[in-house]
């Protein structure tokens, strides 16, 4: 195994990186614009639901088949099946790894803008201002190529200084930041005139509404997708544990902090968007960040203050989970053709860059705004080929391998190395088996039919 492999120094240290790898933009804003779009707090009790008895038990597979293995996606699974097609699904989440951070850094490039705005006080004021501004900064190729680039940079100067000088260190420091400003921002937030209102639509289901399937698909699909599930980094940093390092308290944590986080961005986004008349709680990612929030921060008393710590907030969340997409790659790259970390990073890293160019260029405008062949921009192509379909894909061949190839007992019995604990092997082998792959199978077909 290659020195430049790396381990982590503590159980906290992987407790908080996995996290932060799990935490993202999606919690931030894709679980609130989810909510939104899905009529309230109905969708915030399935979403629940689906964490428990769905998604939890695959984070604690991908994490045990890391462990286990000693090795990123690919090396994984080749170790636990040598023979048949199962490789298919450690190079799919490389792959994935790989393609999400792609476009994923044009967001957060948006963010560290944003964040330049609130500071200088460049924020709209109206909703047409608002709309204005975004269009013209995501139009901006130029200056977005920049920023992208050096949200890149500043990813791949993390990674190359390791597990335990880069990623750890980097999470010890961004985490702690990231729940205080949320909190921060959410007392705020619930303090606002006409707050009241928007916490009646969280809080308050409507349980006729929780039979619906298309709310029922989406709150599946946001719980998956906020685990950060399907893409390799759980195995990958599963992989740097010690094999006396127990996984089920610590999966079982990263999921409660995971879904503390989301729920605290609820917190901010919905007392704080009906305090704006006539503000739409159904309102897209980019349009409810962008456009409609910064409405508000720019009339707000200390807005300034607020709006700066918001994206500021944003920023670090993006962070943290570009470490762990750029980490897979480079995991891959080290494990399986004995490359020197700092190589790998360099090589991915440049590739990384080099795709995410058409992604920055499909806003404006351009041959990448509009491709006949798939009736849409490449960067819409990039999120439904890698955020819609392989995750979810990806999720669900994950927990086919773990419960029938490694098979729920030899998964148990990696399991049971921990000690008695909650969730039982018996049931985890279940869920892993059974509920997780059923329940991602009907997702993706009523995706497909839908």
């Amino acid at each position: 195994m290659p020195n430049d492999r790396g381990s982590w120094g503590s159980r906290p240290g992987f407790i908080l990186a996995a996290t932060g790898s799990a935490v993202g933009l999606g919690n931030i804003w894709g679980f609130p614009t989810q909510v939104g779009q899905g009529g309230g707090a109905a969708f915030v009790l399935i979403y629940l639901v689906a964490v428990i008895f769905i998604c939890a038990p695959i984070l604690l597979g991908e994490v045990l088949v890391g462990r286990y293995a000693q090795l990123g996606p690919a090396g994984a699974v080749r170790r636990i099946a040598p023979t048949g097609p199962w490789w298919v699904i450690g190079l799919l989440a490389v792959a994935a790894g790989t393609f999400i951070l792609s476009f994923y850094a044009v967001i957060a490039g948006w963010t560290v803008q944003y964040l330049w705005l609130a500071v200088t006080d460049g924020l709209a004021s109206d909703a047409r201002g608002s709309g204005e501004l975004f269009d013209a900064l995501s139009a901006n190729g130029s200056q977005n190529i920049l920023f992208t680039g050096l949200f890149i940079g500043l990813t791949a100067w993390c990674v190359n200084r390791g597990i335990r000088r880069g990623i750890e260190a980097a999470s010890r420091l961004m985490m702690p930041l990231l729940f205080v400003l949320l909190v921060i921002l959410a007392i705020r937030s619930v303090t606002l005139p006409g707050a009241g209102e928007g916490l009646a639509y969280y809080l308050r289901p409507d349980l006729s509404q929780a039979l619906n399937p298309e709310i029922i698909g989406a709150a599946v699909g946001q719980a998956f997708f906020s685990l950060s599930l399907g893409m390799g980094a759980l195995i990958t940093y599963g992989s740097y544990l010690h094999r006396s390092h127990a996984v089920r308290s610590a999966s079982m944590a990263i999921v409660g902090i995971d879904t503390t986080i989301a729920l605290l961005a609820g917190f901010i986004i919905f007392p704080a968007g009906f305090s704006i008349a006539g503000f739409d709680p159904t309102a897209s990612g980019p349009g409810l960040i962008f456009a409609v929030l910064p409405q508000l921060f720019a009339t707000l008393p200390g807005g300034l203050l607020f709006g700066a710590a918001f994206f500021l907030l944003l920023s670090v969340a993006a962070f943290t989970s570009t470490i762990s997409l750029l980490e897979v790659p480079v995991a891959h790259a080290i494990d399986q053709w004995r490359w020197p970390r700092r190589k790998a990073v360099l090589a991915v890293g440049a590739f990384t860059f080099a795709f995410s160019i058409p992604s920055v260029l499909s806003f404006g405008g351009g041959f990448f705004s509009e491709l006949p062949a798939v009736g849409g921009t490449f960067f819409n192509l990039m999120v439904n080929v890698w955020n819609e379909w392989a995750l979810p894909v990806g999720g669900m061949l994950i927990s086919l391998f773990i419960g029938w190839r490694w098979g729920a007992r030899f998964a148990g019995d990696e399991l049971r190395r921990d000690g008695p604990g909650f969730p039982s092997p018996a049931l985890w082998g279940f869920l892993i088996r059974f509920v997780s792959p059923t329940a991602i199978f009907l997702l993706i077909v009523f995706r497909f039919v839908g």
